[in-house]
């Protein structure tokens, strides 16, 4: 197919395009089911991210909105995509889940660790009608497992099965209570209200919907940036996306270097030259892995300092939309590392912004990520660093 804008969009402009899916170019004045529907899917692993991912778009943003929301199930942690725990609205857990079902099954199915034990992905499929069905009410992961080895009944299911299956397996994470909702240890029910289907044409209807909600929070965007998003094949992920287009449900357009993008038609992208006010994002926000080419929210030059190589994703300063340096709670305050030199405005937004960040992080937990503080001891390359006050 052949792109078919009048004009390239430059990068500028996809970033803007980027910051205004995601309501990071101003907070919106929007309810948290919302808010999480038109960012997507939040990164979950770490239970705080959520509350400051949102606190970052959404006005006047109340955590006890969220928690309510988590409790009733309407707002869903399970591993999704990326194999990554992700928290969704409720009503998208099934086509996002159809959606990436082949990655799920070959990498938590076929790994070494599930295998080994004599279960084969076969037997998975057995077994987990009852083990669903079992998963009812909430269970702990060893109740799983022993209920999942005593279906199988072919000998021991080690932890890291049990783990593995649990991760395939449908299964919601049950909220825990505050501060931020999900212990380290959670445990788990049966997704509801629909069974996920599997198979081939499930996958593809699941794709074409997790394509289309992709575009909404993230277009314009490439076949790679999809498929990088959902950890898909690229061809899937290229059908989707075509498929959208001769419904005409989607448009293609033409990006950087002739790049072939997709977009919903009428989507909003502003001008490269929008002003986009500073932010603290949280560890691991979806925007900073959404896309093949992460230069358009993360210069190349600090990919390496706040995407570590064992996948942690440091809470970042965003200053005229790009990544500009990390940040993270110390006492009384947030500790603020830019990585080039920032203006007296850059430094005044970005106070202003710690000041509405402690005021939710003093009733939840100030050290929110303090577990990454190995990270500041082996070193960023900070040209300043300032303490900003709650």
């Amino acid at each position: 197919m052949t792109a078919t804008a009048p004009h390239a969009l430059t990068a500028r402009a996809l970033n803007r395009a980027t910051l205004a899916r995601q309501s990071l170019l101003a907070r919106e004045p929007v309810g948290v089911e919302e808010a999480v529907r038109r960012a997507v899917a939040l990164q979950a692993q770490q239970p705080g991210s959520p509350y400051v991912a949102l606190w970052n778009r959404v006005a006047d943003f109340d955590p006890a909105g969220l928690d309510a929301a988590v409790e009733g199930f309407r707002l869903v942690r399970s591993t999704l995509m990326r194999i990554t725990l992700h928290l969704v609205h409720a009503d998208d857990y099934r086509p996002f889940r159809e959606a990436v079902e082949p990655t799920l099954r070959g990498s938590r199915l076929r790994d070494r660790r599930f295998t080994d034990t004599g279960i084969t992905p076969e037997d998975a499929d057995a077994l987990l009608p009852e083990l669903l069905a079992y998963a009812d009410r909430p269970r702990t992961g060893d109740e799983l497992r022993a209920r999942a080895e005593e279906s199988w009944g072919g000998g021991t299911l080690t932890p890291a099965a049990g783990r593995l299956l649990r991760q395939y397996a449908p299964l919601w994470h049950v909220p825990s209570g505050p501060p931020w909702q999900y212990a380290v240890s959670p445990g788990f029910v049966a997704a509801v209200p629909e069974p996920v289907r599997t198979g081939p044409e499930a996958a593809a209807a699941g794709l074409e919907t997790l394509a289309r909600r992709y575009l909404a929070g993230f277009g314009p965007a490439s076949a790679a940036d999809l498929a990088r998003f959902g950890l898909v094949q690229r061809g899937r992920a290229r059908a989707a996306l075509d498929a959208l287009v001769r419904e005409g449900a989607a448009e293609l357009l033409e990006g950087p270097a002739g790049a072939v993008l997709y977009d919903l038609p009428g989507a909003v992208r502003p001008d490269g030259d929008a002003p986009a006010p500073p932010r603290l994002m949280a560890m691991w926000d979806s925007t900073l892995l959404a896309y093949a080419d992460r230069g358009r929210i993360v210069p190349d030059a600090y990919r390496r300092h706040v995407i570590r190589i064992n996948g942690d994703v440091l809470p970042t300063l965003l200053v005229d939309g790009y990544v500009a340096g990390a940040w993270r709670p110390v006492d009384g305050g947030i500790e603020a590392a830019a990585f080039h030199p920032l203006t007296p405005a850059d430094w005044d937004g970005l106070a202003a912004e710690a000041v509405s960040l402690g005021r939710l992080l003093a009733d939840r937990d100030p050290r929110v990520y303090g577990r990454y503080d190995h990270w500041w001891a082996k070193g960023l390359p900070a040209v300043e660093t300032r303490v900003l006050p709650y």
